[in-house]
């Protein structure tokens, strides 16, 4: 497509995509030249063009221009594979912002000619190849933090929505069925159960896992959990119950809750063999990953009565649809659409907190500067960028920027002057921003521990 480019400006690309047409790509700040080399360094000095970050799958930049407006470009792809990225973006931009609903493997992270860090916004990160992303000298950072609360609050909905049978006796009363007598009642509200003193079974205790326990107890549950990963101690300040394998959380558990990441060694976690291991009538919640549970398994389980109801905010395949897939005839299942971790404070927390890493990563050093980077012990030690010199200009940003010997630099770009960006619809804006300046060189953080890195096991989004 065709490029503009002005000095405090907003450039819009205006061509098709390879895939998805009608969809732009808006930059805002000035823009670069494409350098040579292996990973190039990321320059914010007086005498450098800006650093290129791009948001990949949405189209929403308001939150993130006002942190890194001074700093760097900020362009948005709104894509759903790399294949819709425009040139430019996989040419040129050296931070990367993405949510959910786009996947980064190996193949994809070689398309990224110059990438340095990837924000996933959000806490889990299984739909990002970390392993070959730290071989590419590629960081990448999550927010562990975020949507803790919604993620809990979420999940206990679910819960009780499976005891007490809301959505069922709703959907009973929209379909005009005639509720009056006791024994009406014991029909329609059948299967509905006492809470209090009911054991639920949490696979996966780290924040959301926590706060749920939190919440669950008020309700009257005796909490148990299973963690491979966490240290011993914890469940005493909680008062809640530690188990030490899988086997021993779903035979004593009424209703089982995931709360864990996805990885190679979990992938449907919850099959065919481990459902046969639950109590009878047991429920099934998930808010973590789609991929935890076995989706044909779980239908059966439900069809047989092996499981009394499921809640599943989290699908295999996204976006769900009951009209296609195993679960579209399964009885006593609840779906919402990947939204648990939603609401507008913790949305605005997160992209506030991404933001926030891509600046540390542009005036700091990489990994080291970064709090949450996921991927530290996959970085290849002997890669080019970390055998330079360490003597670096101050205006630099430290040795893991710099290129290797003989390798070109960016060269600046040429500034024309003020132009428009267009929307979809036709409609130009304009925008006006002040002169970038050079920020103070960042100290680098203190490093998190390894534990915080790898351990936790919050689910998203």
């Amino acid at each position: 497509g065709e490029i503009g480019v002005a000095s405090h400006w907003v450039v819009t690309w205006v061509g098709q995509k390879r895939r998805r047409t009608n969809v732009l790509c808006v930059l805002v700040g000035s823009g670069f030249e494409q350098g040579v080399g292996i990973r190039p360094q990321i320059m914010n000095g007086p005498m450098h063009p800006r650093p290129l970050v791009a948001l990949l799958d949405g189209r929403d930049c308001t939150v993130e221009m006002p942190i890194l407006k001074d700093l760097a470009t900020v362009a948005f792809c709104d894509a759903q594979s790399t294949q819709e990225i425009h040139e430019k973006v996989l040419n040129e931009a050296v931070g990367a912002m993405m949510y959910h609903t786009i996947t980064l493997t190996r193949e994809d992270l070689e398309k990224f000619k110059a990438l340095r860090i990837i924000i996933r916004i959000g806490s889990g990160y299984d739909n990002i190849d970390i392993k070959a992303a730290g071989e590419l000298g590629i960081a990448v950072c999550n927010i562990p933090s975020a949507a803790v609360e919604e993620t809990a609050d979420s999940t206990l909905c679910h819960i009780l929505n499976l005891y007490r049978r809301n959505t069922w006796l709703y959907q009973a009363l929209r379909e005009g069925t005639r509720v009056q007598s006791v024994e009406q009642i014991r029909e329609v509200a059948s299967g509905a159960a006492r809470i209090r003193g009911e054991t639920l079974g949490l696979i996966g205790f780290g924040r959301s896992g926590q706060a749920v326990a939190v919440r669950a107890k008020a309700f009257g549950f005796n909490v148990i959990f299973y963690d491979p990963y966490l240290q011993d101690g914890l469940e005493r300040s909680l008062g809640v119950q530690r188990v030490y394998t899988l086997q021993d959380l779903l035979y004593q558990s009424d209703c089982v809750s995931l709360h864990c990441n996805l990885n190679e060694h979990n992938h449907h976690l919850i099959n065919d063999f481990t459902i046969k291991q639950m109590r009878q009538g047991a429920f099934l919640v998930n808010a973590a990953r789609g991929g935890l549970v076995d989706e044909k398994a779980l239908a059966q389980a439900l069809k047989e009565g092996r499981i009394r109801g499921a809640a599943l905010d989290v699908h295999e395949t996204e976006p769900f649809s009951f009209a296609q897939g195993p679960l579209k005839d399964a009885p006593n299942l609840i779906c919402t659409p990947h939204t648990a971790w939603y609401s507008e404070q913790a949305s605005l927390e997160m992209r506030e907190a991404a933001a926030t890493e891509i600046r540390r990563a542009i005036t700091g050093r990489i990994p080291d500067s970064l709090r949450n980077c996921v991927n530290k012990e996959f970085f290849v030690t002997t890669a080019p960028w970390s055998m330079i010199d360490q003597q670096v200009h101050p205006e630099l940003n430290g040795a893991a920027y710099r290129y290797p010997p003989g390798v070109v630099g960016v060269a600046p770009g040429g500034i024309p002057g003020t132009m428009e960006g267009m929307v979809p619809g036709g409609v130009p804006i304009a925008h006006t921003l002040p002169s970038g300046t050079h920020p103070s060189q960042a100290p680098s953080p203190n490093q998190p521990s390894k534990h915080g890195d790898t351990r936790e096991h919050l689910t998203e989004q």
